[in-house]
């Protein structure tokens, strides 16, 4: 099935870091991509670095931001992204998911993460698309694609879906690895690619077995576990999709997808 009209696409990004801004490749790749898309009524964001349970929403009136890192020269904690809040977006994510059987709680005072703004300071600078983030309340694929299926139908309300992640990342396991991206990172990368065009959602979802240097790659799976909100939310549409963000940033694959 190819792409519907008018329906906002949904995106897997890679989101880098806080120092992504001094990077005049990628802010330029992500600056061009979203140059590229219709533009978006809103923004739901679901990334690596918020995990609650049950399920949160964010703050949707003033949005603040979580410096969320440590060890960072200090202009990094300067950065702001005054983005408007998604009241009227909350809302529908709560019906809908409370309709669906899916616990649903509020959290006004979380703002976004730097997964959540690095990338978008990039794609979006002026700030002017309302906002709402959402927690991954598991890090199970499987529940992740559910709740990607039921997210879907925003879609076709101008809401742009974005899991923010890291195709692979192992800071750890980077300490030791030269110039060139590590063999676990390229071999990951090289497998997610070939399983992300085949549309084989089984094997995506069973990475941890599937994928070589799953455990390298991922060893904690939350950079990768946004993917499945996607998968979900574009599930009707996998054909459609493409990578348009790929290589290596201090050996880690950004490989950035979008569907639709």
């Amino acid at each position: 099935m190819s792409a519907t009209p008018g329906r906002m696409p949904a995106l897997y990004l890679s989101h880098g870091a806080p120092p992504l801004a001094d990077d005049a490749l990628w802010t330029r790749q992500l600056a061009d991509w979203s140059a590229g898309l219709p533009r978006p009524a809103a923004i739901l964001m679901i990334s690596a670095h918020w995990e609650e349970a049950p399920l949160a929403l964010g703050a949707t009136t003033t949005v603040p931001l979580v410096y969320d890192f440590w060890g960072f020269p200090e202009h990094y904690y300067r950065v702001q992204y005054a983005s408007p809040g998604a009241p009227a977006l909350a809302d529908r994510v709560r019906k809908m998911l409370r309709g669906a059987g899916t616990p649903v709680q509020d959290l006004p005072d979380r703002g976004l993460d730097h997964g959540a703004y690095v990338p978008l300071v990039e794609m979006y600078p002026d700030a002017d698309i309302p906002v709402l983030q959402l927690s991954m309340p598991t890090l199970d694929p499987q529940r992740l694609l559910q709740l990607g299926r039921r997210l879907a139908p925003l879609r076709d309300e101008g809401v742009l879906i974005v899991g923010s992640g890291f195709f692979t990342h192992n800071l750890a396991a980077l300490r030791h690895a030269g110039p060139q991206p590590p063999a676990w990172s390229a071999e990951f990368d090289a497998w997610g690619d070939e399983a992300l065009q085949a549309q084989d959602v089984d094997a995506l979802l069973d990475f941890a077995h599937a994928a070589p240097a799953a455990a390298l790659a991922h060893p904690r799976t939350e950079h990768f576990a946004p993917l499945f909100v996607t998968l979900g939310a574009a599930e009707d549409e996998l054909d459609s999709g493409r990578t348009v963000i790929d290589g290596f940033w201090g050996g880690l694959a950004k490989r950035s997808v979008q569907f639709g």
